[in-house]
């Protein structure tokens, strides 16, 4: 069983970044499209980033592109969100997730691992 752990998440202040950390154990992660998302209170679940499983590809929300860069360490089991010029917007639990594909997307419906979630909080 793949078990996903997330860390990194804080208090920010706007423009601030932060990079959040996806451990990932139980599995090799070789075979899992991986994706980053978001819940802010009272919203719905949000697709951030997600990348293949060989790290070449990637797709951001139009929300972030530009902003946040999703990369990947197979061989330490490692997946990583770096989070530049955060908005109060931003603020949110993010979530990593492991689809038992080469491409989960953005959408979710693919996830079958889900991390318990660390909180962004971006605020001055």
């Amino acid at each position: 069983q793949l078990q996903l752990v997330e860390s990194g998440g804080g208090l920010v202040q706007p423009g601030g970044s932060l990079r959040l950390s996806c451990a990932a154990s139980g599995y090799s992660l070789d075979y899992y499209g991986i994706g980053w998302f978001r819940q802010a209170p009272g919203k719905e679940r949000e697709g951030v980033a997600c990348t293949s499983s060989n790290g070449i590809s990637t797709e951001y929300a139009d929300s972030v592109k530009g902003r946040f860069t999703i990369s990947r360490d197979n061989a330490k089991s490692m997946v990583y969100l770096q989070m530049n010029s955060l908005k109060p917007e931003d603020t949110a639990v993010y979530y990593c997730a492991a689809a038992p594909k080469i491409w989960g997307g953005l959408g979710g419906d693919e996830y079958r691992f889900w991390g318990q979630g660390t909180q962004v909080t971006v605020s001055s």
